[in-house]
């Protein structure tokens, strides 16, 4: 059973998103938030697997509920998956860097948004990675957008492998893919990057997305960016 915490700020959105779940088999609405900060006391009471997190609110907007939410996680916190009305907005790619999961549009149906709950669940890309890598580029290199954050971490503690896997997956390559191009099994793939993000401490893929382009690893258009001098494997 998949535990979910459904925050919205607009009351038809959110009880739609309830009653869809609580509908469908395998689904278990925990709690639902009409702002940021209640859904930062919900998240800590009642433990969800996945939340649902609008991205515009007033007040404690969805960044820093993402921020507030796993930082108070003991251990593996829940994953979460933005809503948004459109795809590139710099608000979801400052959630995507504070280590949500992935984001869904407000429009899509409802077999893709309870498809887009297992799979952030269980740790998969939500979306073809080429659509996380487009919105990075948007947002990566503009001024300000991570003006007040800590500086992105430094790539030289992963390996030669490591580092590999983290280019071609900000470069939009699916695991089967890297697999391919590496001539390694796609459980290798995720074990990189497994290591990857906890060396780095990420709490998700599209996190690592997000690192990629701001320590100058891939750069937008899909130029290489700096060398990085890796441990030895």
């Amino acid at each position: 059973m998949t535990r979910v915490l459904v925050v919205d700020d607009q009351f038809l959105i959110r009880a739609g998103l309830v009653g869809l779940l609580d509908a469908a088999p395998g689904f278990e609405v925990v709690g639902e938030a009409g702002d940021g900060e209640e859904a930062v006391r919900l998240a800590a009471e009642s433990r969800p697997d996945v939340i649902l997190m609008d991205i515009r609110m007033p007040g404690v907007n969805g960044i820093e509920a993402t921020e507030r939410i796993l930082a108070q996680a003991d251990g593996c916190g829940p994953r979460i998956l933005i809503l948004t009305t459109f795809d590139l907005d710099e608000y979801v790619y400052g959630a995507l860097r504070a280590g949500a999961s992935g984001f869904l549009l407000k429009d899509s149906g409802p077999e893709r948004l309870l498809t887009a709950v297992r799979a952030v669940e269980v740790g998969d890309a939500l979306f073809a990675p080429s659509v996380t890598r487009r919105l990075v580029e948007a947002f990566a290199r503009q001024q300000g957008v991570a003006e007040e954050s800590e500086s992105p971490p430094d790539l030289d503690v992963l390996t030669s492998r490591e580092v590999k896997v983290l280019k071609l997956t900000a470069g939009g390559l699916s695991n089967l893919e890297i697999a391919d191009r590496l001539y390694i099994s796609e459980a290798t793939v995720k074990t990189h990057l497994n290591r990857t993000m906890t060396k780095l401490d990420l709490d998700s893929r599209a996190q690592a997305v997000v690192v990629a382009y701001e320590t100058g690893l891939v750069k937008p258009g899909g130029g290489s960016g700096r060398q990085v001098v890796p441990s030895t494997e």
